[in-house]
C-alpha cells in the first residue's frame, strides 16, 4: 500500500477535481462535513478541532486558504509552511477524506459548489459570521460551532518561538 499515494488523492487544488468525488458522495448519501482554515503550524487545537468536525458526518472536506490567501489574513510573514506542506498534513489525517484549496479571504464560493450538509467553525465566529452559512442553510444544512481548545494558537506558538 502506497500510503503517500492515498495522502496525495485526498488533495485537490481546485473544486472542478473534486467534483466527481462529491458527486459520489452525495448518490451514496454520505452526509458532508466542511470547514476551513489556514492551519499554518498544526497543533493539538487543530487536530481536536478537526477530529470533532470529523464527528458530525460521513465525510470531511477541509477548504485550505492558499499561501496567498493566508499572506493577506495573516501579514507578510505567513504562512509559515507553504499550502502543498499544510494540505499533506491535514490529508494524512484518517478522519479528513479532501482538502481543497481556495483562494479568495473566505470560501464562500467554494461552500456555493460543495454545499454540504453540515458546516463548522470554531465558537469564536457566531453562525451569522461564517462564510456560507446562508447557502448552507437555504440549502437544508446545519452550521454549528466547535469549542475552541484553550492554550492553543498558531499566533501564540510563532509568538513563543521568536522570544
Amino acid at each position: 500500500m502506497d500510503h503517500l499515494k492515498i495522502i496525495q488523492s485526498k488533495i485537490f487544488e481546485k473544486f472542478d477535481e473534486f467534483s466527481p468525488l462529491l458527486e459520489s458522495w452525495n448518490q451514496a448519501k454520505e452526509t458532508v462535513v466542511f470547514t476551513n482554515g489556514c492551519f499554518d503550524i498544526v497543533h493539538r487545537g487543530h487536530i481536536e478541532y478537526l477530529a470533532r468536525a470529523a464527528s458530525m458526518g460521513s465525510k470531511l472536506v477541509i477548504g485550505l486558504n492558499s499561501d496567498a490567501s493566508v499572506k493577506r489574513l495573516k501579514g507578510e510573514s505567513r504562512p509559515v509552511n507553504n499550502q502543498h506542506s499544510r494540505a499533506i498534513l491535514l490529508a494524512a489525517l484518517s478522519f479528513a477524506d479532501a482538502v481543497i484549496f481556495f483562494d479568495e479571504d473566505t470560501p464562500y464560493n467554494l461552500i456555493e459548489k460543495i454545499l454540504p450538509d453540515v458546516l463548522v467553525k470554531g465558537d469564536d465566529y457566531s453562525i451569522e459570521e461564517i462564510a456560507g452559512y446562508d447557502v448552507v442553510l437555504a440549502h437544508g444544512g446545519k452550521v454549528e460551532t466547535i469549542g475552541l481548545v484553550e492554550g492553543f494558537s498558531t499566533s501564540a506558538l510563532i509568538g513563543k518561538l521568536r522570544k
